[in-house]
């Protein structure tokens, strides 16, 4: 195991506190239970807004997920499974508006959301009103272990941390300095880098550029004589590019692995001619696990005209917790929470675990780099980075 994160204690991440008024179930929502012939799932998720196709992957795997879940019938031991769309369009406000909404009708079950402000509102929600939410491709570790009624279906911002770690054969000792913006964005994962592979033993050194800044010749400069034995970097916005330019006429990629997130399949082409010289971590990409069910999901969203992306999978793991759930609860919310904690499933992701102490989602996760594919660019494996080897440090 290349990074340890079983003595980690705690999360940089803290939850937002949120000042969100609770609204009671109606009576027919209170009254559902075993014998339970139809139980509504509420699925809150961006339709629109700048997290769209982020929101349509989620859909598109989670629409998979139930087909595969359910073997195309929509039931579970005779109960019907009825899916209530909303469009949060990526807005925290009209997310709790639909969660207010969907708990007054007696909507018992709820999933989608991609947006970390989104996921942390409506979880508030669920735990006010005792409903169940499974989150989705929303990264925040404050999520994790943030209430008893709140699980998550996708990966959290530790076990990017940690499997950028794996690019080292062992973190102690070794320096990682981590190359962002000065905001909120780059001061977190900054934080993260140093919680996690600091507490391993890594010397972190953030190096935290102005959002105006546009020129990097001197921040490249100091990113070479820092001598460090690898490079974090985490960026957006439209300075990437030039950004990226930079560290390879400063000559940046020759001193040490420079490892960056790998984003959705519409970000290939932003690493522009030093894309086949960056070091990926990833969450997923379609040809990444090699296993049945993500062929199953692989093969039902291509036929229905999709592709699957980087949260395509946190859609289909989603629908397959809630089935699940179903089943064995009965439409019982705390039968339903019980039967998820400690559930170990095959995913798209191939083996995971839903962690009963804070409802992480352990899973693996992936080395990859990118090769050309005609006029564009295409993931390849690199490794896969076994579950237990990037879990999370356990919330609470």
């Amino acid at each position: 195991m290349r990074v340890s994160t079983k003595h980690v204690l705690g999360s940089v991440a803290v939850a937002a506190t949120l000042a969100l008024s609770a609204c009671a179930p109606s009576a027919e929502s209170t009254d559902a239970g075993s014998g339970t012939d139809t139980i509504e799932v509420g699925v809150i998720t961006s339709e629109t807004g700048p997290l769209a196709a982020y929101g349509q992957s989620f859909l598109d795997g989670f629409n998979a997920g139930l087909d595969y879940a359910t073997d195309g019938t929509g039931e579970v031991d005779g109960i019907t499974i009825e899916i209530r769309n909303g469009d949060d369009a990526g807005d925290p406000d009209k997310a709790v508006q639909l969660t207010k909404e969907y708990i007054g009708d007696g909507v018992q079950v709820l999933t989608g959301t991609v947006s970390s402000g989104v996921a942390l509102g409506v979880a508030e929600q669920a735990a006010q009103n005792q409903v169940l939410y499974v989150s989705g491709p929303a990264a925040a570790d404050a999520i994790t272990g943030v209430n008893g009624y709140t699980f998550r279906s996708g990966r959290q911002s530790m076990q990017d941390v940690a499997t950028a770690g794996t690019f080292l054969d062992d973190v102690a000792g070794q320096k990682v300095v981590v190359y962002a913006q000065d905001n909120a964005f780059g001061q977190g994962n900054a934080a993260a880098v140093d919680a996690l592979l600091g507490a391993g033993g890594a010397k972190v050194q953030p190096l935290l550029v102005g959002e105006d800044i546009k020129e990097f010749t001197s921040f490249s400069q100091q990113l070479k004589d820092a001598k460090p034995d690898l490079i974090f970097v985490a960026w957006a916005g439209e300075t990437t590019g030039s950004m990226w330019q930079s560290l390879e006429q400063q000559g940046v990629f020759d001193i040490a692995p420079v490892v960056t997130g790998l984003g959705d399949v519409a970000s290939y082409g932003a690493y522009g001619p030093v894309a086949d010289k960056i070091s990926f971590l990833s969450h997923y990409f379609g040809t990444a696990p090699d296993n049945a069910v993500n062929d199953a999901m692989v093969e039902a969203v291509e036929a229905a005209g999709g592709t699957v992306d980087l949260f395509t999978p946190d859609g289909f793991t989603a629908a397959q917790m809630i089935v699940h759930a179903i089943e064995e609860g009965e439409g019982d919310v705390d039968a339903m929470v019980a039967a998820l904690e400690g559930y170990t499933f095959d995913a798209p992701k191939g083996t995971v675990t839903v962690r009963a102490g804070d409802h992480a989602l352990v899973q693996e996760m992936y080395q990859a780099k990118l090769v050309k594919d005609g006029e564009g660019w295409a993931p390849e494996l690199v490794a896969a980075v076994p579950a237990e080897d990037v879990a999370p440090p356990e919330a609470g």
